[in-house]
């Protein structure tokens, strides 16, 4: 079998993050979303806008979120476009919270935990998708990745609540009275992640930037600050591949933090997410690593 292409730079610019899209060679047509992770009100690890200014530019989106299923300063409308305004985003893009109004519901009809993906409705406008992943740590997940994009990130606020349940409610208000159990809260995110990649198939693209690497997500207001040096972007139209190229790159960076790190991921188990979303079919973990420096 052909091995999926993952691209690759040590340099860490918002000019590289072009040059990363351009290699893999999907130029992303229509109405585009780019999906970005907004940064939690307090959060010091997130991706600024200013960074990722150029290569949004490029592609002519639409910066797109959903909101949250935990207290936060994201878990309204109101609230998280008040935080859009703060964190600079309106300066520069048009954005668009696509649950702000309905749920878009997509089937998963092989999903291992759950059968039904709650995303936010306006996901349906858009032609193609441009992921913009911030690798970095996550409490719950042990790695936020492109997966982890794909999946709570594109689900609606009830959608979060609907895998982090493991399928078991839908109601944000009693969501951690019932937490699924680990795995099957990774076997889900997996669901979910299919369902959004199979919605756009050949019209999707991935590029993760591994910078600021705390062991926490940019969804936590209180977070360690990154243990990891900067590695530096990589990119490719596999999100499996990427996620799995993303955690070879830290483990071989022989860094002072890497143990520190590396326990987050192990604790929680966050490789079997990989490991549920190849056996889905959406992506492979075997991968050519192609070096564009």
């Amino acid at each position: 079998m052909t091995k999926s292409k993952v691209y690759f730079s040590k340099i860490l610019t918002p000019e590289r993050v072009i040059d990363l899209y351009k290699s893999v060679g999907k130029e992303l047509k229509g109405n585009i979303a780019v999906k970005v992770h907004s940064g939690e009100e307090g959060n010091q690890n997130y991706l600024r806008p200013e960074f990722l200014k150029p290569m949004i530019e490029y592609v002519n989106g639409t910066v797109v979120e959903c909101n949250t299923a935990y207290p936060g300063a994201r878990n309204t409308s109101e609230k998280h476009k008040r935080l859009f305004e703060k964190h600079g985003w309106y300066k520069y893009f048009p954005v668009d919270l696509m649950d702000e109004y309905d749920d878009l519901v997509l089937d998963i009809p092989n999903g291992k935990i759950i059968k039904k993906d709650y995303v936010g409705s306006h996901l349906s406008n858009y032609d193609s998708v441009l992921v913009l992943v911030h690798f970095k740590g996550h409490p719950m997940g042990g790695y936020g990745g492109a997966i982890k994009q794909l999946s709570i990130g594109f689900a609606s606020s009830r959608g979060k609540a609907y895998i982090h349940s493991g399928g078991r409610t839908l109601d944000q208000n009693v969501l951690w009275e019932h937490v699924a159990p680990q795995n099957d809260f990774l076997e889900a995110m997996a669901d979910a992640a299919s369902a959004v990649h199979n919605m756009f198939k050949d019209r999707i693209v991935y590029i993760a930037m591994l910078c600021n690497m705390s062991v926490d997500c940019d969804c936590c207001d209180v977070a360690e600050d990154p243990c990891l040096k900067d590695i530096g972007i990589a990119a490719s139209t596999d999100p499996v591949a990427l996620d799995k190229a993303c955690i070879d790159l830290v483990k071989k960076s022989n860094d002072p933090g890497l143990p520190h790190f590396l326990e987050r991921v192990t604790s929680r188990n966050g490789e079997h997410t990989i490991e549920a979303a190849k056996e889905l079919g959406f992506g492979s973990v075997d991968y050519e690593l192609i070096n564009i420096d």
